[in-house]
């Protein structure tokens, strides 16, 4: 199994930045992703950004791209999620997942370990 936890979540005024970042532990597969979701109150979980472990390709929601940038490092044990020009509608619990096979998307449904998740929110 895999044991995710997140961290680095907290509040911040609209066009700030936030780093998240999420350890990772216990079995490594040999092809897998990870990502970020988040859910708001009130609204369905969303895919915000991921990662492919093979080769390092990334995805990104359109509500994020330029702003948001996804990494590992080196060890490949640590996901970080860096959040830039932060909007009051990015304010949402952030969870970090990691899939066990190597097909990757933004999809809820590829993903099988989750983490607790770190809020985030964001004041105008």
């Amino acid at each position: 199994a895999v044991r995710l936890v997140e961290s680095g979540g907290g509040s911040v005024q609209a066009g700030g930045s936030l780093r998240l970042s999420c350890a990772a532990s216990g079995y490594t597969y040999s092809s897998y992703c990870m990502g970020w979701f988040r859910q708001a109150p009130g609204k369905e979980r969303e895919g915000v950004a991921g990662i492919y472990s093979g080769g390092g390709s990334t995805y990104y929601a359109d509500s994020v791209k330029g702003r948001f940038g996804v990494s590992q490092d080196n060890a490949k044990s640590t996901l970080n999620l860096t959040m830039n020009s932060l909007r009051p509608e990015d304010t949402a619990m952030y969870y970090c997942a990691e899939t066990a096979e190597g097909t990757c998307g933004l999809q809820s449904f590829y993903y099988k370990y989750w983490g607790q998740g770190t809020p985030v929110t964001v004041s105008s």
